[in-house]
């Protein structure tokens, strides 16, 4: 197994070695292995997990809060399918199944109020861009009066 040092990760991912500490220190990422001396050793997974962690943040436009929940609800999730995995009982996996369930609607949830936020934003704009036209013909019909 390949361990990374916290340069490589932080060149992988595209972020700064504080952001990388940072979020281990708020529990957005768990914390490493360490040397003897302290330093932090990274696993291949470690890395795959920062870079969900970024595109959330990136694409999804989540805050460090929200971020925190997404991530949270995440690693639920993979318990979820490991102990769904570890199972063969049929009643025992539907259960499983619905817990995986609710745990998904809970992460679509999150996105979905994220959605709706982005939609109000545009729905303002598209309103100013509107007034802003209607400023634009008005003034070019006043001109042409002139």
């Amino acid at each position: 197994m390949s361990l990374y040092k916290i340069d490589d990760v932080a060149k992988e991912c595209g972020l700064t070695k504080r952001t990388i500490r940072y979020y281990e220190e708020i529990g957005v990422m768990p914390s490493p292995q360490r040397t003897d001396g302290g330093t932090r050793l990274y696993t291949r997974e470690d890395i795959d997990y920062l870079k969900k962690v970024v595109r959330a943040k990136e694409v999804l436009g989540f805050s460090l809060q929200e971020l925190h929940t997404y991530v949270a609800t995440a690693d639920a999730l993979n318990e979820q399918r490991f102990d769904y995995q570890q199972t063969t009982e049929v009643r025992e996996r539907i259960e499983k199944l619905t817990k995986m369930e609710t745990t998904l609607n809970d992460q679509l949830q999150l996105i979905e109020q994220k959605l709706q936020s982005i939609h109000a934003v545009q729905e303002e704009l598209e309103e100013l861009r509107e007034r802003v036209q209607n400023g634009i013909r008005r003034l070019e019909g006043h001109e042409n009066d002139t």
